[in-house]
């Protein structure tokens, strides 16, 4: 017997995960479908603050994120999805807090999300997330509907978390 088997491994994304990065986040409602284009490009460009969480060879959760390019103090998490097989195991907030062991996000002390009203998974997420990090959270409208989506979209609440000093994290 594989010991192995069913264990959950984090790693960088590869740019051959792209496609498979892709049909997650296409099969994880609501979130926003981007080109697999775009999804090859954050597993290349932007691997370092990125996550893949794979088990037997099958990518089962991903978080996208860069570090703001006017304030590198903040990684910002653009998406967070998590198949269905492997939702109810606390996956999201294991995936974020190796994101932000990395050495690649040393300094970051701020973490950043948008999330509609009714995207109650991710609210929930980053709610839980804030908790276990003993850190401040906060959220205000970001990008509003009629504003910045013509009417296209729900408006988009800026989530801000003050994460402890990067020491406390570590521990």
């Amino acid at each position: 017997m594989d010991p192995q088997k069913g264990r959950i491994r984090f790693r960088k994304p590869e740019p051959q995960d792209g496609a498979a990065v892709w049909e997650l986040i296409s099969s994880c409602s609501p979130l926003d479908e981007n080109s697999m284009y775009c999804n090859l490009i954050q597993c290349d460009h932007f691997r370092d603050t990125c996550i893949v969480a794979e088990r037997d060879g099958q990518i089962v959760g991903w978080i996208s994120g860069y570090r703001l390019p006017y304030d590198t103090e903040t990684l910002f998490v653009w998406q967070v999805a998590v198949s269905e097989a492997a939702r109810g195991e606390g996956l999201a907030k294991r995936m974020l807090k190796q994101l932000l062991a990395r050495d690649e996000c040393e300094g970051v002390k701020r973490l950043q999300t948008t999330i509609t009203r009714d995207n109650e998974a991710s609210w929930a997420l980053f709610k839980s997330f804030a908790r276990a990090q003993d850190a401040q959270f906060d959220a205000q409208a970001h990008f509003t509907r009629d504003t910045h989506f013509r009417g296209y979209h729900a408006t988009e609440h800026m989530v801000t978390i003050k994460l402890p000093e990067a020491e406390k994290r570590a521990a």
